[in-house]
């Protein structure tokens, strides 16, 4: 996406260009915009310019969230995006998916440019309590880690795989949310306070949209899966709990162990978790789905089996890119495996120096490399912490180096602001769970 904008935007000039301004609302009117000139010389052009805003949009949509899209543009790019995110269009599943979440219908409005609304933030704080006995449980989509936290200590870690994705029954997943609970409990004095980092979208607790229980029928799912984690935490004690999206948990990490804010933290494991801090240390309120947002132009690139779409971050920065990647780097794996057993298998080769092993990871470090600098048009990022099972072992440092080593030649101004951070081993795995026992606040 970045070679893409790169290579468009060096052909405009004022002469043969005209601006074009995208507005994005979602809960409590808030708001956030993006500015731009398309061509508009020749009809030739009428195509890629389609193209060029139909990505832009569905990176806005997934990065920030939303239910109203207001477009200040010519009536042939408003009409083209109208119709994807129509019933039945190119992008129903988005237009779909962020009516569930905000409960509002989804609607794309043709708007003149001096119409379109001023962004509106919603950041707030949060996170970052480290006093008292502390829960703190992350719910990936291949494993669930809890941690025992004393007053910011960890004094008690585990990890058990699960298989949440796979099963229908919200009575499998509550049973296991409940066992971590109850593990991290029988290692301190007492629980002050839980919180949980979980892949999906919540709100006041309650689960919104999440793929942990995607076979989970929706009757079930509204019964069960709504409050699960209010009933779990009950079940240990009436204490203070906290539910946040997993890439905002990995964001506040990012902060809390560098002490810093700007910062943009990416989750490797079953999908891609993404998650934010702004510069005045807050979360933004946004979507930070960017599993979803595209990053390969290629409309060739492998299809996202769940929205439909290629080119997504999903199958570049997941267990799904080592597998899709081993092939060409002649490790033959065993179709009846596992995503994650697949990944293992990458992995346990990389560890013994296996050369197409390595370069797996190095490829996946120049996706992020060029990714980086399609981020930073959306996010203003001087940190980039990076986490997940994909990142464990030998792997996560060449992912980090040939990152920089791509982000240099496409970017060279950005790779000097921005740093990338892998946490040590211990942190990386886990690093979740005790940042998500920050979230609660203790009365």
């Amino acid at each position: 996406m970045a070679a893409f904008f790169n290579a468009y935007e060096s052909s405009l000039t004022d002469d043969n260009s005209v601006p074009v301004a995208i507005s994005l609302e979602r809960e409590l009117n808030h708001t956030t915009s993006h500015r731009l000139r398309l061509r508009s010389d020749s009809s030739d052009w009428h195509d890629i310019n389609r193209t060029l805003v139909e990505r832009l949009v569905k990176t806005m949509l997934w990065a920030y969230g939303g239910f109203r899209f207001r477009i200040s543009a010519p009536d042939y790019i408003v009409d083209y995006i109208r119709g994807a995110y129509k019933p039945g269009g190119l992008r129903a599943f988005d237009a779909e998916f962020m009516s569930r979440v905000y409960e509002r219908p989804f609607t794309v409005e043709s708007v003149p440019l001096d119409r379109v609304p001023p962004d509106k933030s919603g950041a707030r704080t949060v996170g970052r309590h480290l006093d008292g006995c502390r829960i703190g449980f992350d719910a990936g989509g291949s494993d669930r880690k809890v941690s025992a936290v004393i007053d910011g200590e960890a004094v008690y870690s585990e990890e058990v795989i699960w298989h949440p994705k796979t099963q229908a029954d919200p009575a499998y997943h509550y049973s296991g949310i409940l066992a971590a609970f109850r593990s991290a409990a029988e290692h301190m004095p007492r629980v002050d306070g839980i919180g949980v980092s979980s892949a999906g979208i919540y709100v006041a607790n309650r689960t919104r949209v999440a793929s942990l229980f995607l076979k989970v029928p929706i009757n079930e799912f509204n019964a069960h899966v709504n409050d699960i984690y209010i009933r779990a935490a009950k079940a240990i004690g009436d204490v203070p709990l906290e539910v946040a999206n997993d890439g905002d948990v990995t964001a506040l990490a990012g902060a809390m162990d560098l002490n810093e804010n700007s910062v943009l933290g990416i989750a490797m494991g079953t999908s891609e978790a993404g998650g934010f801090v702004d510069h005045d240390g807050n979360i933004t309120g946004w979507l930070n789905e960017l599993a979803f947002v595209p990053v390969d132009a290629n409309p060739r690139a492998m299809i996202d089996e769940w929205s439909g779409d290629y080119g997504c971050g999903v199958k570049y920065f997941s267990q799904d890119a080592a597998a899709k990647l081993a092939p060409a780097a002649g490790i033959e794996l065993d179709e009846s495996l596992t995503p994650a057993e697949k990944l293992k298998a990458v992995q346990a080769n990389a560890e013994k120096g296996h050369a197409g092993a390595l370069a797996i990871f190095d490829t996946i470090g120049a996706y992020l490399g060029w990714t980086l600098a399609w981020y930073a048009r959306f996010y203003q990022i001087k940190h980039v912490l990076i986490l997940g099972r994909v990142t464990s072992g030998v792997g996560g440092e060449r992912v980090v180096v040939e990152a920089l080593r791509a982000l240099s030649a496409v970017d060279p101004d950005l790779a000097g602001k921005l740093t990338l951070h892998l946490p040590d081993e211990s942190n990386r795995r886990v690093g979740q769970s005790i940042a998500a026992a920050s979230l609660p606040q203790i009365n």
